[in-house]
């Protein structure tokens, strides 16, 4: 394996290629480590009709390099023009490297199958990849969520406030689009581990629920619809141990008719709810996210003198108050409207 000296002028980087995400923290730290002790990997570049140089594979050096001044990086060349091989070779250096998302991966998979210019199939790639067809489908799978939570998704099992792992969004990608987005959101906020999600993914999918009832259990935290799911799904128990035990006859029940009809009416869950409109879900989730009002303790108060970032302090303290003056205002006017 030849490796030839080029001049960084004469490369550019494949603004095509599958990773696109370049967490700036590490950046800074591949620079640092390229000006102690240099580059230790070269990258790899295939060759343009203008003589000059396209990257195939080594992004992060190539821009470390750059933001360093050098003149000339280590490359190996290829002579591959192929661009389903090239862009199968990009996706096999990323697999190795930290940072590539499950988002940008599936979207490299995406173009691969969809992408006039490849045209693959799941089984080419699979054996392309060596990997199962059932992990391309996994992660294609997660292209069914809206921009926001993909934007949330992270590589990796580890539970993070505010983030998703592929293992949370699997058992719910099934679900109708109106629930499957909030229910993420909802499962990032209150970093629900996976076993909880399952749970919770039953609730949803079970076919006996109404659609407006779902859609107000959305309204309730992680907690709170794990809670709803113990409760229902012990419903359900007794309601089956119910059926199974005898009927006492006619004559012994010692009940109204209307006792027994409440005994084996169906729970609240599985009935039909009237929808929900925008307004009060507006509410209810404002209502959620603010913690009733209690008045600062007197030590916290007296904090403020030993806040270290006052300017950052101060101006997180302004868009408290004018979002909540905000707030105030938009519902004291809706408040006018309903009497």
């Amino acid at each position: 394996m030849d490796i030839a000296q080029i001049r960084i002028d004469l490369i550019e980087e494949d603004k095509d290629q599958p990773r696109y995400q370049f967490d700036e923290e590490s950046l800074e730290e591949l620079v640092k480590s390229i000006e102690e002790l240099g580059l230790l990997s070269p990258i790899k570049v295939r060759t343009t009709q203008d003589g000059r140089y396209k990257i195939i594979y080594g992004n992060r050096r190539y821009k470390a390099c750059l933001a360093l001044g050098l003149p000339t990086i280590p490359c190996i060349v290829s002579n591959v023009t192929d661009e389903v091989e090239i862009y199968l070779e990009q996706i096999a250096e990323n697999l190795t490297r930290s940072g590539f998302t499950p988002i940008e991966e599936a979207e490299a998979f995406h173009k691969l199958l969809n992408d006039p210019k490849f045209t693959a199939s799941t089984k080419f790639l699979a054996s392309k990849l060596g990997k199962p067809e059932s992990y391309i489908k996994n992660k294609l799978d997660l292209l069914k969520f809206g921009t926001a939570v993909r934007k949330l998704v992270v590589s990796g099992t580890e539970i993070r406030k505010d983030r998703l792992t592929e293992d949370q969004l699997l058992p719910i990608k099934d679900l109708p689009l109106e629930h499957r987005d909030p229910l993420a959101l909802i499962i990032a906020r209150d970093e629900l581990p996976v076993s909880d999600v399952k749970k919770i993914a039953k609730l949803f999918k079970d076919k006996e629920i109404a659609a407006g009832t779902k859609d107000k259990l959305l309204l309730k935290s992680g907690p709170g619809l794990l809670e709803t799911w113990s409760v229902y799904e012990h419903n359900k128990a007794e309601r089956a141990r119910s059926q199974q035990e005898p009927k006492p006859a006619a004559a012994k029940k010692g009940k109204s008719e209307r006792g027994v009809k409440e005994l084996e009416a169906p729970p609240a869950l599985q009935s039909e709810a009237p929808a929900v409109t925008p307004i009060e879900g507006e509410l209810q989730q404002l209502l959620t996210a603010l913690p009733a009002y209690s008045p600062l303790l007197e030590e916290v108060a007296q904090s403020c003198a030993r806040v270290q970032h006052r300017d950052e302090f101060v101006a997180g303290v302004d868009r408290l108050i004018t979002d909540l003056e905000q707030h105030l205002a938009e519902w004291k006017s809706i408040r006018e409207l309903m009497k």
